[in-house]
């Protein structure tokens, strides 16, 4: 659900950006942590409780879907283009003895992002989570990045979230949660990122707002910030641009997209009611 754009002469002045993005890369060079032991609770959270989680095919969204189908929430995964992979992950929370469907739909169109939580109710009742997820990722110099590349981003991570956000607050039932993901870049601005950095700020304002706005609906509204974390989106850049990423991190590794649905979890559960209007870095302490 994601892409990159980026020109050969503006690569070295963004490489920053590998710490600071939704997603990174390399092979080998992360071990795997467990994902806290969710597919072996005792009992299952989210036991008659239903998510709509955008963009989550692959990556953090796909690893969120996954971990919330474990712990017992009826997950709608949706997908813009990979089907396959939708259906894999719709498996995956089946195996685990959940309940899943797989639901295409482009978040920037708002018929869309209707229908795809009108096929949430018919096939489970409501929503009691949305994790705002989709986006893209399109980075470059100011002087170099195209119309079409911005407006793809804005029209996805912007429009698109607003769309979400706003099908969220009309929904979501009383006492869910709201989680949308922002990005560490918003505190690094590093060169080439401005664009990318300026629409996952969005989240942040949309965050704080929608907190306010569901007032005594006992609804928590927050945001996740990821730092560098293993994805598609940053394998692209090849392992030379991202070979420095570990020792940039206190951890000494590149995050996992679980490090990612475990905070999501944790903000979905009982004990995560007191977050509200937050935004949650979780990068592993770089930046």
């Amino acid at each position: 659900m994601k892409e990159i754009s980026m020109s050969s002469a503006s690569r070295r002045s963004i490489l920053t950006l590998a710490a600071a993005g939704p997603a990174a890369a390399m092979a080998g060079s992360a071990k795997a942590v467990p994902a806290s032991s969710a597919g072996s609770l005792q009992s299952r959270p989210g036991e008659g409780r239903a998510a709509v989680i955008t963009g989550s095919s692959r990556g953090i969204g796909a690893a969120t879907a996954r971990r919330l189908g474990a712990e017992g929430y009826a997950v709608t995964v949706n997908y813009l283009t990979n089907r396959d992979l939708a259906e894999q992950v719709v498996r995956d929370i089946e195996s685990s003895g959940g309940r899943a469907i797989a639901r295409q739909g482009d978040v920037a169109d708002p018929a869309a992002v209707a229908a795809l939580f009108d096929a949430n109710d018919r096939a489970f009742g409501g929503v009691d989570v949305v994790v705002n997820n989709a986006g893209r990722m399109n980075v470059g110099l100011f002087a170099q990045m195209t119309d079409a590349a911005f407006d793809r981003m804005m029209a996805t991570n912007v429009k698109g979230s607003f769309n979400v956000l706003r099908e969220a607050a009309r929904r979501t039932r009383e006492g869910g949660r709201i989680i949308s993901l922002s990005s560490s870049i918003t505190l690094q601005r590093p060169a080439g990122g401005g664009a990318y950095a300026a629409s996952k700020a969005a989240q942040d304002f949309y965050t704080s707002a929608l907190a306010k706005e569901l007032a005594g609906r006992q609804i928590s509204v927050n945001a996740v910030a990821p730092g560098a974390v293993d994805t598609q989106l940053l394998r692209q850049h090849g392992d030379a641009a991202l070979a420095g990423i570990p020792a940039m991190t206190p951890h000494g590794r590149i995050g996992l997209p679980e490090d990612i649905a475990n905070v999501i979890a944790a903000l979905c559960s009982n004990d995560g009611q007191w977050i509200h209007g937050q935004v949650v870095f979780a990068n592993g302490g770089i930046g």
